[in-house]
Protein backbone atom coordinates (compact mmCIF):
# COMPACT_ATOMS: atom_id res chain seq x y z
CA UNK A 1 0.00 0.00 0.00
CA UNK A 2 1.22 3.84 -0.81
CA UNK A 3 1.92 5.77 1.72
CA UNK A 4 1.92 8.80 -0.24
CA UNK A 5 0.53 12.49 0.12
CA UNK A 6 -0.85 14.67 -2.37
CA UNK A 7 -2.22 18.06 -2.46
CA UNK A 8 -5.41 19.05 -3.83
CA UNK A 9 -6.64 22.31 -4.89
CA UNK A 10 -10.54 22.12 -4.16
CA UNK A 11 -12.92 25.14 -6.22
CA UNK A 12 -16.69 23.92 -5.16
CA UNK A 13 -17.70 27.02 -6.91
CA UNK A 14 -21.59 27.72 -7.63
CA UNK A 15 -24.83 26.50 -6.94
CA UNK A 16 -25.11 22.73 -6.15
CA UNK A 17 -20.72 22.92 -6.37
CA UNK A 18 -20.41 22.78 -2.36
CA UNK A 19 -22.97 19.33 -1.82
CA UNK A 20 -21.78 17.64 -4.28
CA UNK A 21 -18.19 18.51 -3.45
CA UNK A 22 -18.68 17.44 0.17
CA UNK A 23 -20.14 14.14 -0.82
CA UNK A 24 -17.04 14.01 -2.73
CA UNK A 25 -14.92 14.27 0.49
CA UNK A 26 -16.44 12.03 2.19
CA UNK A 27 -15.72 9.58 -0.41
CA UNK A 28 -12.03 10.37 -0.56
CA UNK A 29 -11.63 10.48 2.80
CA UNK A 30 -13.04 6.93 3.28
CA UNK A 31 -10.50 5.92 -0.17
CA UNK A 32 -7.37 7.04 1.29
CA UNK A 33 -7.96 5.55 4.35
CA UNK A 34 -8.41 1.90 3.22
CA UNK A 35 -5.61 2.63 0.36
CA UNK A 36 -3.06 4.00 2.71
CA UNK A 37 -2.29 7.42 1.35
CA UNK A 38 -3.30 10.88 2.02
CA UNK A 39 -4.93 13.94 1.06
CA UNK A 40 -4.89 17.47 1.65
CA UNK A 41 -7.35 19.50 0.22
CA UNK A 42 -7.15 22.93 -0.01
CA UNK A 43 -10.71 25.01 -0.85
CA UNK A 44 -10.41 27.99 -2.97
CA UNK A 45 -13.14 30.21 -4.17
CA UNK A 46 -13.87 29.89 -8.06
CA UNK A 47 -16.54 31.11 -10.06
CA UNK A 48 -19.37 33.98 -8.97
CA UNK A 49 -18.87 33.16 -5.29
CA UNK A 50 -15.31 34.12 -6.01
CA UNK A 51 -16.48 37.16 -7.99
CA UNK A 52 -18.78 38.12 -4.73
CA UNK A 53 -15.47 37.94 -2.86
CA UNK A 54 -13.21 38.96 -4.30
CA UNK A 55 -14.54 40.56 -7.51
CA UNK A 56 -13.03 38.47 -10.00
CA UNK A 57 -14.09 34.80 -11.17
CA UNK A 58 -10.62 33.69 -10.77
CA UNK A 59 -8.75 35.24 -8.19
CA UNK A 60 -4.83 35.28 -8.36
CA UNK A 61 -4.28 33.08 -4.86
CA UNK A 62 -6.84 30.74 -6.14
CA UNK A 63 -4.79 30.07 -9.51
CA UNK A 64 -1.50 30.27 -7.42
CA UNK A 65 -3.19 27.35 -5.31
CA UNK A 66 -3.96 25.48 -7.79
CA UNK A 67 -0.30 25.82 -9.51
CA UNK A 68 0.87 24.44 -5.97
CA UNK A 69 -1.37 21.57 -6.10
CA UNK A 70 -1.11 17.85 -7.81
CA UNK A 71 -4.28 18.23 -8.93
CA UNK A 72 -7.78 20.74 -8.87
CA UNK A 73 -10.99 18.94 -7.92
CA UNK A 74 -13.67 21.39 -9.51
CA UNK A 75 -17.49 21.54 -8.71
CA UNK A 76 -19.35 23.90 -10.77
CA UNK A 77 -19.63 27.69 -11.85
CA UNK A 78 -22.33 30.25 -12.52
CA UNK A 79 -26.11 30.82 -12.07
CA UNK A 80 -28.67 33.76 -12.84
CA UNK A 81 -27.02 36.41 -10.60
CA UNK A 82 -24.22 36.61 -12.65
CA UNK A 83 -25.22 36.47 -15.66
CA UNK A 84 -25.78 40.60 -16.98
CA UNK A 85 -22.00 40.64 -16.34
CA UNK A 86 -20.15 41.06 -19.42
CA UNK A 87 -19.04 37.71 -21.05
CA UNK A 88 -15.81 37.87 -20.52
CA UNK A 89 -16.36 39.14 -16.89
CA UNK A 90 -19.09 35.66 -16.41
CA UNK A 91 -17.70 32.73 -14.23
CA UNK A 92 -17.53 30.41 -16.41
CA UNK A 93 -15.73 31.95 -19.25
CA UNK A 94 -13.60 34.11 -17.01
CA UNK A 95 -12.65 31.00 -14.68
CA UNK A 96 -12.56 27.50 -16.53
CA UNK A 97 -11.32 28.60 -19.80
CA UNK A 98 -8.25 30.52 -18.42
CA UNK A 99 -7.55 27.51 -16.14
CA UNK A 100 -7.34 25.64 -18.81
CA UNK A 101 -5.10 27.53 -21.07
CA UNK A 102 -2.74 28.63 -17.99
CA UNK A 103 -2.10 24.80 -17.47
CA UNK A 104 -2.21 23.33 -20.73
CA UNK A 105 -5.56 20.97 -20.36
CA UNK A 106 -5.89 19.97 -23.72
CA UNK A 107 -7.10 16.64 -22.95
CA UNK A 108 -10.61 16.07 -21.79
CA UNK A 109 -12.31 12.78 -20.99
CA UNK A 110 -15.49 12.10 -20.64
CA UNK A 111 -16.54 8.44 -19.89
CA UNK A 112 -19.84 7.99 -20.75
CA UNK A 113 -21.31 4.31 -19.17
CA UNK A 114 -25.08 2.88 -19.12
CA UNK A 115 -25.22 1.00 -15.82
CA UNK A 116 -28.12 -1.65 -16.24
CA UNK A 117 -30.00 -0.71 -13.24
CA UNK A 118 -30.58 3.07 -15.18
CA UNK A 119 -31.67 1.56 -18.56
CA UNK A 120 -35.22 2.92 -17.62
CA UNK A 121 -33.56 6.37 -17.02
CA UNK A 122 -31.91 6.66 -20.41
CA UNK A 123 -34.62 8.41 -23.19
CA UNK A 124 -33.28 6.01 -25.52
CA UNK A 125 -35.68 3.35 -26.92
CA UNK A 126 -35.62 0.63 -24.39
CA UNK A 127 -34.16 -2.21 -26.76
CA UNK A 128 -31.52 0.24 -27.37
CA UNK A 129 -30.52 0.82 -24.27
CA UNK A 130 -30.68 -2.97 -22.99
CA UNK A 131 -27.71 -3.12 -24.76
CA UNK A 132 -26.11 -0.56 -22.38
CA UNK A 133 -22.93 1.38 -23.62
CA UNK A 134 -19.39 2.30 -22.16
CA UNK A 135 -17.77 5.36 -24.48
CA UNK A 136 -14.46 7.40 -23.95
CA UNK A 137 -15.20 10.73 -25.32
CA UNK A 138 -11.52 12.20 -25.93
CA UNK A 139 -11.86 15.99 -27.26
CA UNK A 140 -9.05 18.42 -27.59
CA UNK A 141 -9.74 20.93 -25.39
CA UNK A 142 -7.23 23.98 -26.28
CA UNK A 143 -7.37 24.80 -29.91
CA UNK A 144 -9.76 24.78 -32.77
CA UNK A 145 -12.97 27.17 -32.81
CA UNK A 146 -12.93 27.98 -29.17
CA UNK A 147 -9.15 30.12 -29.57
CA UNK A 148 -9.38 30.85 -33.09
CA UNK A 149 -9.31 35.08 -33.48
CA UNK A 150 -13.47 35.91 -33.41
CA UNK A 151 -14.66 39.38 -34.10
CA UNK A 152 -17.15 41.69 -35.58
CA UNK A 153 -17.07 43.89 -38.39
CA UNK A 154 -19.55 46.16 -40.55
CA UNK A 155 -22.94 47.94 -39.71
CA UNK A 156 -26.64 47.52 -40.27
CA UNK A 157 -27.40 45.19 -43.19
CA UNK A 158 -23.52 44.20 -43.37
CA UNK A 159 -22.99 43.74 -39.85
CA UNK A 160 -21.26 40.05 -39.41
CA UNK A 161 -19.31 37.95 -36.73
CA UNK A 162 -16.77 35.75 -37.43
CA UNK A 163 -14.92 32.73 -35.62
CA UNK A 164 -11.95 31.00 -36.97
CA UNK A 165 -11.07 27.21 -36.23
CA UNK A 166 -7.59 26.79 -36.80
CA UNK A 167 -5.66 22.96 -36.10
CA UNK A 168 -2.03 22.23 -36.15
CA UNK A 169 -0.69 18.83 -36.79
CA UNK A 170 1.20 19.09 -33.37
CA UNK A 171 -2.17 19.27 -31.86
CA UNK A 172 -3.62 17.00 -33.50
CA UNK A 173 -1.21 14.48 -33.41
CA UNK A 174 -0.71 14.59 -29.36
CA UNK A 175 -5.15 13.77 -28.80
CA UNK A 176 -5.07 11.23 -31.33
CA UNK A 177 -2.22 9.29 -29.92
CA UNK A 178 -3.98 10.06 -25.74
CA UNK A 179 -7.14 8.32 -27.64
CA UNK A 180 -5.05 5.58 -29.36
CA UNK A 181 -2.88 4.58 -25.78
CA UNK A 182 -6.67 4.98 -24.02
CA UNK A 183 -8.61 2.30 -26.28
CA UNK A 184 -5.50 0.22 -25.64
CA UNK A 185 -6.46 -0.22 -21.95
CA UNK A 186 -9.93 -0.64 -23.14
CA UNK A 187 -11.88 -2.42 -25.95
CA UNK A 188 -8.99 -1.40 -28.68
CA UNK A 189 -11.01 0.74 -31.38
CA UNK A 190 -10.97 4.52 -32.00
CA UNK A 191 -13.66 6.21 -33.73
CA UNK A 192 -12.39 9.60 -34.81
CA UNK A 193 -14.93 12.33 -35.49
CA UNK A 194 -14.38 15.15 -38.40
CA UNK A 195 -16.25 16.96 -41.32
CA UNK A 196 -13.50 15.94 -43.93
CA UNK A 197 -16.23 16.46 -46.53
CA UNK A 198 -16.19 20.27 -46.02
CA UNK A 199 -13.71 21.75 -43.31
CA UNK A 200 -10.10 22.21 -44.07
CA UNK A 201 -9.38 21.12 -40.82
CA UNK A 202 -11.06 18.15 -41.02
CA UNK A 203 -8.92 16.84 -43.91
CA UNK A 204 -5.71 17.51 -41.92
CA UNK A 205 -7.47 16.17 -38.74
CA UNK A 206 -8.04 13.00 -41.05
CA UNK A 207 -4.70 12.56 -42.37
CA UNK A 208 -2.64 13.07 -38.90
CA UNK A 209 -4.66 10.56 -37.21
CA UNK A 210 -4.48 7.99 -39.91
CA UNK A 211 -0.60 8.95 -39.31
CA UNK A 212 -0.86 8.66 -36.28
CA UNK A 213 -3.03 4.72 -35.83
CA UNK A 214 0.23 3.34 -38.13
CA UNK A 215 2.25 3.03 -34.65
CA UNK A 216 -0.88 1.20 -33.11
CA UNK A 217 -1.50 -1.39 -35.21
CA UNK A 218 -3.59 -3.23 -32.72
CA UNK A 219 -6.15 -0.81 -32.30
CA UNK A 220 -9.13 -0.21 -35.22
CA UNK A 221 -9.71 3.07 -36.11
CA UNK A 222 -13.11 3.81 -38.31
CA UNK A 223 -13.70 7.93 -38.94
CA UNK A 224 -17.53 8.97 -39.04
CA UNK A 225 -18.76 12.24 -40.17
CA UNK A 226 -20.08 14.97 -36.96
CA UNK A 227 -23.63 14.68 -38.34
CA UNK A 228 -23.62 10.91 -38.60
CA UNK A 229 -21.77 10.25 -35.30
CA UNK A 230 -24.69 12.23 -33.09
CA UNK A 231 -27.51 9.87 -35.16
CA UNK A 232 -25.19 6.59 -34.36
CA UNK A 233 -24.91 7.80 -30.33
CA UNK A 234 -28.77 7.78 -30.86
CA UNK A 235 -29.63 4.92 -33.19
CA UNK A 236 -26.35 2.12 -31.53
CA UNK A 237 -24.31 3.49 -29.10
CA UNK A 238 -22.85 0.16 -27.90
CA UNK A 239 -20.91 0.17 -30.92
CA UNK A 240 -18.66 2.76 -30.07
CA UNK A 241 -15.56 2.70 -27.67
CA UNK A 242 -13.09 5.94 -28.01
CA UNK A 243 -14.78 8.89 -29.89
CA UNK A 244 -12.03 11.15 -30.78
CA UNK A 245 -13.38 14.75 -31.23
CA UNK A 246 -11.88 18.17 -32.06
CA UNK A 247 -13.10 21.06 -29.12
CA UNK A 248 -16.41 21.74 -30.93
CA UNK A 249 -17.08 18.06 -32.08
CA UNK A 250 -16.24 16.87 -28.34
CA UNK A 251 -18.17 19.37 -27.07
CA UNK A 252 -21.62 18.35 -28.32
CA UNK A 253 -21.06 15.08 -28.59
CA UNK A 254 -20.26 14.30 -24.86
CA UNK A 255 -23.36 16.36 -23.71
CA UNK A 256 -24.83 13.90 -26.24
CA UNK A 257 -23.29 11.08 -24.34
CA UNK A 258 -24.24 12.40 -21.27
CA UNK A 259 -27.71 12.86 -21.64
CA UNK A 260 -28.51 9.22 -23.15
CA UNK A 261 -26.50 7.61 -19.82
CA UNK A 262 -30.00 8.97 -17.94
CA UNK A 263 -28.59 12.13 -16.17
CA UNK A 264 -26.02 14.30 -16.74
CA UNK A 265 -25.59 13.76 -12.78
CA UNK A 266 -23.71 11.16 -13.46
CA UNK A 267 -20.96 11.64 -15.44
CA UNK A 268 -17.48 12.73 -14.55
CA UNK A 269 -14.80 14.58 -16.93
CA UNK A 270 -11.16 15.14 -16.97
CA UNK A 271 -9.28 17.52 -17.95
CA UNK A 272 -4.65 16.56 -18.84
CA UNK A 273 -1.72 18.18 -19.80
CA UNK A 274 0.73 16.31 -20.77
CA UNK A 275 2.63 15.94 -17.18
CA UNK A 276 -0.59 14.62 -15.84
CA UNK A 277 -2.17 17.36 -14.31
CA UNK A 278 -5.74 17.45 -14.47
CA UNK A 279 -8.49 19.63 -13.63
CA UNK A 280 -11.28 17.20 -12.64
CA UNK A 281 -15.21 18.10 -12.63
CA UNK A 282 -18.70 17.03 -12.88
CA UNK A 283 -20.32 17.29 -16.71
CA UNK A 284 -23.10 19.21 -15.34
CA UNK A 285 -23.45 22.64 -14.31
CA UNK A 286 -24.59 24.36 -11.35
CA UNK A 287 -27.92 23.67 -11.30
CA UNK A 288 -29.38 26.78 -9.12
CA UNK A 289 -32.72 25.66 -9.59
CA UNK A 290 -32.06 22.54 -6.54
CA UNK A 291 -29.35 24.09 -5.00
CA UNK A 292 -29.81 23.82 -1.57
CA UNK A 293 -32.73 21.32 -1.18
CA UNK A 294 -30.16 18.28 -0.65
CA UNK A 295 -31.09 16.58 -3.65
CA UNK A 296 -28.27 16.93 -5.85
CA UNK A 297 -26.69 14.09 -7.79
CA UNK A 298 -22.99 13.71 -6.31
CA UNK A 299 -22.15 10.76 -8.64
CA UNK A 300 -20.86 12.99 -11.35
CA UNK A 301 -18.62 14.34 -8.86
CA UNK A 302 -17.46 11.28 -6.99
CA UNK A 303 -16.51 9.92 -10.04
CA UNK A 304 -14.77 12.69 -10.79
CA UNK A 305 -12.80 12.25 -8.43
CA UNK A 306 -11.84 9.07 -9.10
CA UNK A 307 -10.65 9.83 -12.42
CA UNK A 308 -8.01 12.25 -10.68
CA UNK A 309 -7.27 9.02 -8.70
CA UNK A 310 -6.17 7.26 -11.33
CA UNK A 311 -4.91 9.83 -14.19
CA UNK A 312 -3.18 12.34 -11.76
CA UNK A 313 -2.30 10.56 -8.70
CA UNK A 314 -1.44 7.28 -9.64
CA UNK A 315 -4.22 5.61 -7.08
CA UNK A 316 -5.80 3.51 -10.05
CA UNK A 317 -7.16 0.56 -7.16
CA UNK A 318 -8.36 3.01 -5.30
CA UNK A 319 -9.91 4.45 -8.10
CA UNK A 320 -11.58 1.34 -9.63
CA UNK A 321 -12.39 0.89 -5.87
CA UNK A 322 -14.84 4.04 -6.06
CA UNK A 323 -15.95 2.88 -9.66
CA UNK A 324 -16.66 -0.69 -8.03
CA UNK A 325 -18.91 1.03 -4.58
CA UNK A 326 -20.86 3.35 -6.88
CA UNK A 327 -21.75 0.69 -9.42
CA UNK A 328 -23.15 -1.13 -6.45
CA UNK A 329 -24.68 1.47 -5.11
CA UNK A 330 -27.14 2.47 -8.06
CA UNK A 331 -27.49 -1.38 -8.70
CA UNK A 332 -29.35 -1.08 -5.03
CA UNK A 333 -31.41 1.79 -6.15
CA UNK A 334 -29.78 4.12 -4.06
CA UNK A 335 -29.95 7.45 -5.75
CA UNK A 336 -30.84 11.21 -5.95
CA UNK A 337 -34.65 11.81 -7.14
CA UNK A 338 -33.25 12.74 -11.21
CA UNK A 339 -32.36 9.07 -11.59
CA UNK A 340 -34.53 7.40 -8.97
CA UNK A 341 -37.70 9.85 -8.42
CA UNK A 342 -39.28 8.01 -5.65
CA UNK A 343 -36.47 6.18 -4.13
CA UNK A 344 -36.21 9.31 -1.68
CA UNK A 345 -32.65 9.47 -1.33
CA UNK A 346 -30.29 12.49 -0.97
CA UNK A 347 -27.06 13.62 -1.70
CA UNK A 348 -25.80 12.96 1.76
CA UNK A 349 -27.75 9.29 1.31
CA UNK A 350 -26.09 8.67 -2.04
CA UNK A 351 -22.34 9.51 -0.22
CA UNK A 352 -23.08 7.57 2.94
CA UNK A 353 -24.10 4.10 0.56
CA UNK A 354 -20.89 4.52 -1.79
CA UNK A 355 -18.77 5.12 1.35
CA UNK A 356 -19.84 2.37 2.91
CA UNK A 357 -19.40 -0.06 -0.40
CA UNK A 358 -15.86 1.46 -0.48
Amino acid sequence: MSQQSYSIAVLAGDGIGPEVMAAAEQVLAATSEVFGFSLTLAHHAVGGCAIDQFGEALPAHTLTACERADAILFGAVGGPKWEGLPPEQQPERASLLPLRKHFGLFCNLRPAQLLPALSHSSPLRQDISANGFDILCVRELTGGIYFGEKGRSGTGAQEAAFDTQTYSREEIERIARFAFDAARLRRNHVTSVDKANVLATSVLWREVVNEVSRDYPDVTLDHIYIDNAAMQLVKQPSQFDVLLCDNLFGDILSDECAMITGSMGLLPSASLNQSGFGLYEPAGGSAPDIAGQGIANPIAQILSAALMLRYSLGQDEAARRIEKAVAEAVAAGVGTPDIFPHAGYSTKDVAKAIVERI
